[in-house]
């Protein structure tokens, strides 16, 4: 807090920049938005790019053989059903960014914002343990992702190099060591206003990556000269009753985890500009974002399975891993790894903001007592 010359209190946070009065600091709204802060740029496209970017991670890849558990009936109704789920709780959430008044109403920065101001209570910190314990999950999860692409691209290179004379035992630590130092200099970025580039990227890699195993899956299916599997999926017999079953809830589970960004929606959600209202425009991009992902889903999905049938591998590039175009699958696990740099950050802006505004009031603190 400091004291104008005119005698009026300034407020200073963060990027927040305002008046205790009221009143904007600048009488220009261009420059400030009605909470004081900077004025934000966000757009429907760059609002796709990012959610697109948290949808569609490496997971697109097991959903052949998820659909390979449950069959050509039940496998892409499952997606659809969750495509349409998302949709339907993404507006809900969408509405919660303001309380009260949908387009004058205070603003709910983060998820966080949003559980306090309207639950309130202990289901602060239940959803609070629930989204973090969440997203630190997903984070690990994308290393682990990330280190594997790096550890197949190795391999392929130096199966290749050596004729396949070379077992190629690839260690995987040291590219998971990596991918943590380089998510460090990206950590530096401040918030979501300021990565829309690296979600746009991120978003291009993850089309790359879907239309090679798209088009690897047609090949496959072209050169079958048939289209593989069965309408109820691997049948019991193949696997027994039990492995069946665990089939289908597994492959329900990928389907499902394969829509989830509802934790960082907000958060998505508080970089855009208006008017039109945010609840609008991030329903709009909600809409255009999770049907270009379905329609990614169902294309890589369906193909996978009608490639293999109930042989689809867990990840669907490793079928074509020895095949003569294994510099194809290297540029699509190249581009992976590319994607899931700009996925983490995603995912893991929000515990890292969390973390930064404590430890700037906790600085605050201190700074004061030694005033004092």
């Amino acid at each position: 807090m400091v004291e104008h010359s005119s005698g009026t209190n300034l407020s200073y946070r963060g990027d927040i920049v305002g008046m205790e009065g009221g009143t904007s600091l600048q009488d220009d709204s261009k420059y400030y938005d009605d909470d004081g802060r900077v004025k934000r740029t966000g757009t429907i496209w760059t609002t796709c790019s990012h959610i697109i970017t948290a949808v569609i991670g490496s997971g697109v890849l097991s959903l052949a053989w998820s659909i390979a558990q449950m069959g050509w009936v039940a496998g892409p109704g499952a997606m659809i059903f969750f495509s349409i789920i998302t949709l339907y709780t993404s507006s809900f959430l969408a509405d919660c960014y303001r309380c009260g008044d949908t387009e004058f109403g205070k603003r709910n920065y983060t998820f966080m914002d949003a559980v306090s101001n309207i639950l309130g209570g202990p289901s602060v910190k239940i959803c609070g343990i629930v989204q973090y314990l969440n997203l630190f999950g997903s984070a690990i999860g994308y290393n682990i992702a990330a280190a594997m692409s790096m550890m197949e691209i190795k391999k392929s290179l130096c199966v290749h190099t050596s004729d396949g004379k070379d077992a190629c035992h690839i260690s995987g630590n040291p590219y998971m060591i990596a991918f943590g130092v380089a998510q460090l200099f990206l950590s530096q970025i401040p918030d979501f206003h300021n990565m829309w580039w690296l979600s746009i990227v991120a978003a291009v890699m993850s089309f790359f990556y879907s239309t090679i195993a798209l088009a690897l899956g047609i090949s496959k299916v072209a050169e079958n000269g048939t289209v593989m599997g069965s309408l109820t999926g691997v049948s019991v017999g193949t696997v027994t009753p039990a492995q069946k079953v665990w089939g289908v809830f597994q492959g329900l589970g990928n389907i499902a985890f394969a829509y989830s960004y509802s934790f960082v929606l907000l958060e998505i959600q508080d970089t855009i500009k208006s008017p039109p209202s945010e609840g609008k425009a991030m329903k709009i991009a909600a809409k255009i974002s999770i049907a270009v992902t379905t329609t990614f889903y169902l294309l890589c999905g369906c193909m996978g399975y009608a490639a293999f049938g109930g042989n689809a591998p867990g990840n669907l590039l490793a079928g074509f891993g020895v095949s003569k175009a294994y510099w194809v699958v290297d540029a699509a696990n190249a581009a992976i790894v590319i994607h899931l740099f700009g996925a983490y950050q995603v995912y893991a802006q929000p515990p890292i903001c969390f973390r930064r505004e404590r430890g700037s009031k906790k600085m605050a603190q201190n700074w004061q007592r030694i005033q004092s």
